[in-house]
């Protein structure tokens, strides 16, 4: 028989009973739709019992909704926001492949939207880079993952330039500040089409943040095709390559401008631009720093 649906006054009690780990994962679902089983144990808890356990709890609660992948080879279980996460954190990304798609009828639409999404591999793979760095803070107390905007919020906050990056963040480690666009490339496009995306990001430095565009690529000989197609190429910000298998956090990255030695995320070249209208994003230093 099918399971009963939570009433709406059922869904405020149980929101009650979330913890603030809880609401972080929740907040992360509605931004960045999905999460696999695994991702969220390596950003939030010890294990993947533990995480295992918390998530039945949250599919009991519907603050999340669970669908078994079928096209990205993973075998895992992945999590999206569920009717009770909803109440609390609506969000106007309801669909991966449609920015301007139209809102969804229930989050269950929203849900299938996203299971039904091209784009789940390289979602999965964009997403990794940001839990990645979340799981090095756990253990790093100096370092923290200040911003993490998904592909849609990046776009739409910087839609004047025409960016659209798979990911931005804001990296702090070692007393330093370092901001980043993330390029997560699985291959699939010509290293032509791979830098015209640069353009953007070129009108986007004369009056906004210099962020490090961050190339990430699947192997070492892709890798090296972008080193020599861009040595010697000037650019208005960073633009650095690093692999899908290197720790983001560590010194994974190749500066374009300067491919000697790897270097760690914190130590790449960042400017959050000048503090004016045009540049309304501009990420500012907490006070208690």
């Amino acid at each position: 028989m099918p399971t009963r649906k939570l009433t709406r006054d059922q869904r405020l009690v149980l929101l009650r009973r979330l913890t603030l780990r809880d609401h972080q994962l929740l907040r992360w679902l509605a931004e960045h739709y999905l999460l696999t089983t695994s991702q969220i144990a390596t950003a939030l808890f010890p294990s993947e019992r533990s995480a295992g356990l918390r998530l039945a709890t949250l599919l009991r609660y519907e603050a999340v909704q669970r669908f078994g992948d079928v096209t990205t080879g993973t075998g895992e279980y992945m999590y999206a926001l569920g009717a009770t996460g909803a109440i609390k954190y609506r969000t106007p990304w309801v669909d991966p492949d449609h920015l301007d798609a139209r809102l969804p009828r229930s989050n269950i639409e929203r849900t299938e939207r996203i299971a039904g999404s091209l784009r789940l591999s390289h979602l999965l793979g964009s997403n990794q880079l940001f839990v990645d760095l979340h799981a090095h803070t756990r253990t790093n107390p100096d370092a923290t993952l200040a911003r993490w905007w998904s592909e849609q919020h990046a776009t739409s906050a910087y839609a004047f330039a025409g960016v659209r990056p798979d990911g931005h963040g804001i990296w702090r480690a070692a007393g330093r500040t370092v901001g980043f666009f993330l390029e997560h490339d699985n291959n699939t496009e010509s290293l032509r089409t791979v830098l015209l995306k640069l353009r953007a990001y070129e009108r986007l430095a004369e009056f906004g943040p210099r962020y490090p565009v961050l190339l990430r690529v699947p192997s070492r000989r892709r890798e090296a095709n972008l080193l020599d197609l861009l040595a010697g190429v000037p650019t208005a910000m960073p633009v650095a390559t690093g692999l899908h298998d290197e720790h983001p956090a560590g010194p994974a990255w190749t500066l374009t401008s300067d491919p000697g030695p790897r270097r760690w995320l914190h130590e790449l070249p960042s400017d959050h631009g000048p503090d004016t209208a045009m540049n309304p994003h501009r990420y500012t230093e907490p006070d208690n720093d």
